[in-house]
């Protein structure tokens, strides 16, 4: 009976490696490994950090040390992402290019100023737009729909300059901790805002203007995938113009699809094709029906209270 254990379990054995020989899918061969989630996920907090210094630290941020912390945050960063871009670069391509990642890095670290300033302006939409929000550090510190687009910003720089892995992995760790799906892929102006931000979906060919804002539940995605990987580079998401705002639950599809600039999308809505600029788009309100609900006697009363009785 042991014996006839021991083969069954060799049998799985052998197959569980055999599939690791035949299927690419498995990191199997010599030099060749996927970026670290762990070391992008510290990458992300340490630019958090540098985005915002003084928010998510246990230390005070002290302007006199500005330059010292600046210096040695953005040479860490740099040092770390070049690593992760080498190794995603030679995963995809089997050759090694030093050059290469440390130049995508560079073009990153050279680009992070312009991001901040893009950053501040996503705070200040927040704000503007937020009647509860008492600051913009409460919305800096607090908010999700503030994480997600910060770290979808990150990503779209990388995304932009054709790194494997790395852009998609970001996202995917907001999404984890927001419930915010905003694909790296994706192109979005200044004083961008999701509102409470649950269940949101941006998808990668979606653009977005500016002042552009969102509330949960939002999706804006393909009319169908159906052809699968056919549709890869076609524009499939829909496009959203300047001064646009999408209530909850709101779904807008298809890459033809445009919202006009200044249009109010109403709750719930099920959009696949284009808006006009300046126009309100909602559903009818349903109609309410309130009945008299009399129970003979407290017996009665007890025995329907929770039975829904037309």
């Amino acid at each position: 009976m042991a014996s006839a254990k021991k083969t069954d379990f060799d049998q799985v054995v052998c197959k569980i490696t055999q599939n690791y020989i035949s299927d690419e899918v498995f990191v199997t061969k010599e030099n060749r490994r996927l970026p670290s989630r762990s070391s992008i996920i510290i990458l992300i907090k340490r630019l958090r950090a540098l985005m915002f210094p003084g928010y998510f630290e246990e230390k005070n941020f002290e302007y006199t040390d500005a330059k010292y912390f600046v210096g040695n945050t953005l040479n860490s960063i740099r040092k770390e992402l070049q690593q992760q871009i080498e190794i995603a670069l030679l995963y995809t391509n089997e050759t090694e290019d030093p050059k290469q990642a440390e130049e995508i890095a560079g073009y990153f670290i050279g680009r992070l100023a312009d991001i901040q300033n893009m950053l501040l302006k996503d705070v200040q939409a927040g704000f503007d737009g937020d009647p509860a929000a008492k600051s913009r550090q409460e919305i800096i510190s607090s908010y999700p729909g503030v994480f997600a687009i910060f770290v979808y910003r990150m990503a779209h720089e990388l995304y932009q300059k054709n790194v494997p892995f790395i852009p998609r992995i970001m996202t995917e760790y907001a999404h984890s901790r927001t419930g915010i799906d905003i694909n790296p892929g994706a192109e979005i102006g200044e004083y961008f805002f999701i509102d409470h931000g649950t269940g949101v979906v941006i998808g990668e060919t979606t653009k977005i203007g500016d002042n552009v804002k969102l509330y949960q539940g939002v999706t804006l995605g393909a009319l169908s995938t159906r052809k699968g990987q056919l549709l890869a580079d076609v524009k499939r998401h829909p496009t959203i113009e300047n001064h646009v705002t999408i209530y909850s639950g709101a779904t807008i599809l298809g890459g033809e699809t445009v919202i006009g600039a200044n249009s109010i999308i109403g709750g719930n809505t099920f959009i696949t094709e284009s808006v006009p600029a300046y126009t309100k788009v909602s559903l009818k309100a349903p109609e309410m029906v309130f009945q008299a609900d009399t129970p003979q006697s407290d017996a009665e009363e007890d025995a329907c209270v929770w039975d829904w009785v037309i």
